[in-house]
């Protein structure tokens, strides 16, 4: 299985999302000072090329028995998301479930230095499905954090530790029913919680999908 390694990163949050990228290349560096003055900042240098913007051109194959989820559904941890992609010459739908959130130790985020001091990482346990059975190898997702109240933690966190790999579609992700598990770094400042997920991207923008506890 092919990873989809990305630097460590720690910023102000925005809103977030989800992130579909065809990538196969591993990226690292090391952290610096964001310029945020809002929060706890560290963010890494890479030598690689920045992941292509997931786009909503192109006709997406229709799946038979799978409904697109609708912009702004709330699901529970657990339940999955049914995601219409294209990006380039790769089209199809996915289905995306958060299997899980789980607090991993500080000391996983030791070998990013002081910058990482004031995190506590969260692990997102995600498990992917080709639905349309289309040629999505070598896709990647990535979902980013929440907190409680529903909006982001103040912290943008990606990249892997060795207690969260993430990984990307292997090669054989090209038939429907196929499936892959990955993990997805979050992050939030010690003393609060990554209590959901939300996927903010094309048509999702303005109403995310969201999953929490």
């Amino acid at each position: 299985m092919t990873h989809a390694r990305g630097p460590l990163f720690i910023a102000a949050a925005a809103t977030a999302g989800l992130l579909l990228s065809a990538c196969g290349s591993e990226t690292t560096g090391t952290a610096s000072p964001a310029t945020s003055d809002t929060s706890t900042a560290a963010e890494t240098t890479t030598s690689s090329s920045k992941p292509t913007k997931a786009s909503t051109s192109g006709a997406v194959p229709p799946v038979a028995g799978a409904e697109v989820t609708p912009p702004g559904t709330k699901l529970k941890v657990g339940a999955r998301a049914v995601i219409p992609y294209t990006l380039s010459d790769k089209s199809g739908t996915m289905a995306v479930t958060l299997t899980a959130i789980e607090q991993g130790a500080k000391e996983d985020l030791a070998k990013f230095g002081d910058k990482a001091k004031n995190i506590t990482p969260f692990y997102l346990r995600v498990k992917v499905e080709n639905l349309s059975g289309t040629d999505l190898s070598y896709t990647s997702v990535s979902l980013r954090g929440v907190g409680a109240d529903g909006k982001g933690t103040g912290v943008i966190i990606s990249g892997d530790t060795d207690k969260c790999d993430s990984q990307s579609a292997p090669r054989t992700f090209t038939t429907a029913g196929a499936s892959f598990e990955t993990c997805v770094l979050s992050g939030a400042p010690d003393g609060s919680a990554v209590t959901g997920a939300e996927y903010n991207r094309a048509e999702y923008t303005k109403s995310p999908v969201v999953w929490t506890n």
